[in-house]
């Protein structure tokens, strides 16, 4: 099966999930979507989606367990569809071959057409913000003494990147030659450029 959403061969469970889907009324669906989209448009609300989806099984009389497992199925549709930054059709055609009936999968697809621009959006903040950088230390040398000939009064530059990753930070350790800090130098400046531009 060849899906516009992942290049990777999916568990069969996926598969079988999206199918489950298709037992739910309506109305149902279209309340359970309604709390995926809430979910991925405030990820940090992890408590408040599991209890929605906890209440969700509780009015409708399913376990709440095996419906969580579902939702980790469902969800991997959309996060796939925004790195790949797919249109609503290629969605729709994605959510038909995985088993949801037509009306639903056209809902669901209509859904990602009506959030995709704050799906996006919201993809390119946390991943400006991911990896913050917070200091960075540097240090020339030059290669003195090796087994190669060729590279002995080699310039190397070693970097010690310190980076926020989320509330902790983490040490990231580089040893550039000379071309390649060149290279790095101008993506830097040019990322500076950048920033200014829409600053």
């Amino acid at each position: 099966m060849q899906l516009h959403f992942t290049k990777e061969v999916l568990p069969d469970a996926v598969s079988t999930d999206f199918q489950n889907l298709n037992k739910l009324n309506e109305p149902q669906f279209f309340r359970l979507i309604e709390i995926l989209f809430q979910f991925l448009l405030e990820p940090k609300e992890i408590e408040q989606f599991m209890q929605q989806l906890s209440q969700f099984a509780g009015e409708h009389g399913m376990s709440a367990g095996p419906l969580r497992n579902l939702m980790k199925s469902v969800l991997l549709v959309p996060q796939g569809a925004l790195k790949r930054n797919l249109t609503v059709e290629q969605m729709e055609e994605d959510l038909g071959s995985l088993g949801l009936s037509r009306d639903k999968a056209a809902h669901f697809s209509q859904q990602w057409g009506e959030h995709y621009a704050a799906l996006s959006r919201l993809a390119v903040r946390q991943t400006l913000m991911v990896n913050q950088l917070v200091d960075m230390e540097w240090k020339f040398g030059v290669t003195v003494g090796t087994s190669e000939l060729q590279k002995v009064g080699n310039i190397f530059l070693q970097l010690k990147l310190v980076v926020r990753k989320g509330n902790s930070t983490e040490n990231v350790y580089m040893e550039l030659t000379l071309p390649q800090f060149y290279n790095f130098l101008h993506e830097m400046e040019r990322a500076k450029a950048s920033m200014e531009c829409f600053s």
